[in-house]
């Protein structure tokens, strides 16, 4: 699958809605659905292969599993690539072309650390290198993620613009602001930007129509669905234990 072909649906009337994966199972289960394209969601990934999310995982832990994923459908997969798995542009780069070589046509990027568990942001000079890296060996789809709203960064909205213009000139193809809710801000932001916005799915974010009128180009929701699973398992498996019957199983 072409970056051309991901890039258009970027450019489609309505916002399309990104299936967030993490195996090669749920990956054809969301294409068999009609889902357009897919995204790795890091975290989910992280946790089945026991780690909390974060960067702790290996890049060769993630192609492996990236991989099959890729080779299990026949629509584009992108993937959240966190912040890139190093602070040297050129490592990052390099790690990107290797998800390249696999089949991935999309990436997302992040501004956001996790240290000690709590997020941050960095320099948006760094993302804008690793960027700018990145476009110098590969023309993959690059999703620049700010993290203004996600650490409820005192002025969000300003930040958010100035750091998407930023990504925008060193090579971003996308912008994506989790988080964001308000339709002022999003009205806001897709003024104030050229790149297509991607927004992410919450309890508080107005609807579908919405957002289409406000000009969002994309919609993802993490790993939101892979902990909802999570959190069904663990009850079953806590009746199971509890009970020592295998009844709710089959309701």
């Amino acid at each position: 699958m072409s970056v051309e072909k991901f890039k258009a649906l970027h450019e489609q009337d309505k916002p399309f809605v990104l299936g967030n994966v993490w195996d090669a199972h749920t990956a054809k289960a969301a294409e068999e659905l009609g889902f357009q394209g897919l995204g790795s969601s890091s975290h989910a990934i992280a946790n089945i292969l026991g780690y909390e999310d974060g960067q702790n995982i290996s890049v060769d832990e993630i192609l492996f599993v990236v991989e099959r994923i890729v080779k299990a459908v026949n629509i584009p997969v992108s993937v959240d690539f966190e912040a890139g798995y190093s602070s040297d542009p050129e490592e990052v780069a390099a790690h990107v072309k290797q998800l390249v070589e696999v089949g991935v046509v999309g990436i997302n990027l992040e501004d956001g650390v996790v240290k000690d568990g709590k997020r941050g942001m960095e320099d948006p000079q760094v993302l804008a290198r690793k960027i700018k890296a990145i476009k110098a060996v590969t023309n993959i789809f690059i999703n620049a993620r700010a993290d203004t709203y996600t650490t409820k960064h005192p002025d969000a909205l300003e930040e958010s613009i100035k750091r998407a213009q930023i990504y925008t000139e060193a090579g971003a193809d996308g912008i994506f602001l989790p988080a964001i809710e308000k339709e002022e801000d999003i009205k806001k932001v897709i003024q104030e930007i050229k790149l297509p916005l991607n927004v992410f799915a919450t309890p508080n974010i107005s609807d579908y129509k919405t957002l289409t009128t406000l000009g969002v180009k994309r919609i993802s929701h993490g790993a939101k669905l892979y902990e909802k699973i999570f959190k069904t398992t663990k009850e079953l498996l806590g009746d199971i234990q509890k009970e020592q019957a295998f009844g709710k199983l089959y309701q």
